[in-house]
């Protein structure tokens, strides 16, 4: 018992220790409230609260599908989509989360033998 209550004390001290602090989604906002999404990095999506990472991975998914003019939701890619960009941002906090998502949809297009004409 006692050899499990220490490995579990070390076990919290790590967690503890390799935490970072999450942020409120505001924090990154000027003066007036705005979010230059486009500057926004990977570091700072990881760094706020997981309602605030929901809601940045959906506006960017309305956002770059309204650039290519598309009007559905595949509510199932959708969520892989933000897993796997989340996932991406870990790897990569220097880059922009645009450029993350850029890379994941292109990565997804790719896995599905989706080409787009341009």
């Amino acid at each position: 018992m006692r050899k499990l209550a220490i490995a579990t004390a070390a076990v919290m001290a790590c967690l503890a220790s390799g935490a970072n602090a999450q942020v409120e989604l505001k924090t990154y906002a000027d003066a007036e409230g705005y979010i230059n999404a486009q500057a926004l990095t990977c570091a700072q999506l990881a760094g706020t609260f997981q309602e605030d990472a929901d809601l940045l991975t959906t506006w960017y998914s309305g956002w770059y599908n309204g650039l290519g003019k598309k009007h559905f939701i595949n509510v199932g890619r959708s969520k892989e989509a933000e897993h796997l960009t989340i996932v991406h941002c870990k790897e990569h906090p220097d880059e922009t989360v645009i450029h993350a998502i850029g890379f994941v949809i292109d990565e997804m297009r790719t896995k599905r033998g989706i080409e787009i004409s341009k």
